[in-house]
């Protein structure tokens, strides 16, 4: 059973005692006659076939309260676009894909990038902003819930906890945002307990209890890939193309979002999913290329709060970062050691090596260019420059899937 310690800026929605999956499902389809759910599923043509992928699919195909799937496919030439369809006609719900590699779509992808609206490179980001795009013009949900095609833990109960927060008329949320504990032989999750959560405090500890830094620190995971939200938020956020998605998108919720409209959810008890390498030599693979993209995020928003970032600045975040991951490891090492964990120091020792030369990395790259930004522009603001966008996209949707 978890704790029922609430964190502060947000509610944080746990997950005690037994946890009665078929009642939050019964209300969910309650829910549904006022606020009908969709879920969106960014996945890769390399992902087809995956026995995470074959989960999803059977778990899912017995989720009764989705009054829409939408599944993005990434990466995928005209047989494994053929693959996917035939993949995903198994649910009962028939999904509607989107062939983001497709001439049609290209074709739309071109056509923003003429009106200066581009929405970046091939990726998560990217693939999630198009599919709600397709959300919008299909015009039959209220509310949508995210999460990706890797989890090798994934259940039912995972996508009620994310959905009935948002879907639940009396409670009041726009935004939910998953956690859980990430757990085998050892502790998982290296970016967020030995990068983010020392990052911030960090800053805090230089900058203050600005609100910013309050808010991301309050997130129990704040790099988990699973959320919901409201369908007019959908509208106004903007989604980050690159590696930093869920640091972008929590930055994006902070702007357009009172805190009392925002909740985490424990999903699940344990969750599991592809793990990336460190790369330490390579930034421009693995946790080292995310790390930079993560940093990054966090120095943008920042600086549209109004914080100036300057060398000084950049040159103490670094010692305290540093001193702030030494005391991380030894708490993470003790807490190995009493729930009779491997924990293995030089791992992480490295890891954080590796993560000081990612926040000098992004530190460089936002002074060469301090107001580059990832940022898609948002569904209102397309829906003004390129009225008849939304209804070309369900048309080449419809066509896809013909």
């Amino acid at each position: 059973m978890a704790d029922f310690f609430q964190t502060g800026a947000i509610a944080t929605l746990h997950r005690l005692g037994r946890p009665d999956v078929g009642r939050l499902e019964q209300e969910l389809v309650n829910f549904g006659s006022e606020t009908p759910i969709a879920l969106v599923l960014p996945c890769h043509a390399h992902e087809l076939g995956t026995k995470a992928l074959k989960l999803i699919a059977r778990q899912i195909s017995g989720v009764p309260y989705l009054k829409q799937i939408i599944v993005g496919v990434d990466g995928a030439n005209r047989r494994s676009w053929n693959a996917a369809r035939r993949f995903f006609s198994q649910l009962p719900q028939k999904p509607v894909l989107l062939w983001n590699s497709g001439p049609r779509m290209q074709a739309l992808f071109r056509k923003l990038d003429e009106a200066e609206l581009s929405p970046g490179p091939m990726g998560k980001g990217r693939n999630v902003w198009i599919c709600f795009g397709f959300l919008l013009a299909s015009d039959q949900a209220r509310m949508v819930a995210v999460h990706d095609c890797d989890i090798v833990t994934y259940s039912r109960e995972l996508l009620a906890r994310l959905c009935y927060p948002v879907a639940h008329p009396a409670l009041g949320f726009d935004f939910c945002k998953g956690y859980y504990a990430r757990v085998s032989d050892r502790l998982n999750g290296r970016a967020m307990r030995l990068l983010l959560t020392p990052l911030i405090r960090a800053l805090k500890n230089i900058l203050g209890q600005h609100p910013y830094l309050v808010y991301m620190d309050t997130y129990r995971y704040p790099l988990a890939g699973e959320f919901a939200m409201d369908v007019d938020l959908v509208r106004r956020v903007r989604i980050p193309h690159d590696w930093a998605l869920e640091i972008g998108l929590l930055a994006e919720v902070f702007r357009n979002c009172a805190p009392r409209a925002i909740c985490q959810s424990e999903l699940c008890e344990n969750y599991e999913h592809k793990h990336q390498e460190l790369s330490q030599r390579d930034p421009e693979k693995g946790l080292n290329k995310m790390a930079i993209d993560i940093v990054k995020s966090v120095f943008r928003r920042m600086a549209a709060e109004g914080i100036k970032l300057d060398a000084g600045l950049f040159d103490t975040l670094l010692s305290a970062y540093s001193r702030q991951a030494e005391d991380t490891l030894r708490v993470y090492a003790a807490d190995a050691v009493v729930n009779g964990l491997t924990y293995p120091r030089h791992e992480e020792e490295s890891a954080v090596s590796t993560f000081v030369r990612s926040i000098r990395a992004a530190a460089r790259v936002f002074q060469d260019d301090p107001l580059w930004s990832p940022l898609i522009p948002n569904w209102n603001r397309i829906e003004s420059a390129l009225p008849n966008f939304l209804n070309e996209l369900h048309e080449a949707v419809r066509l896809d899937n013909e």
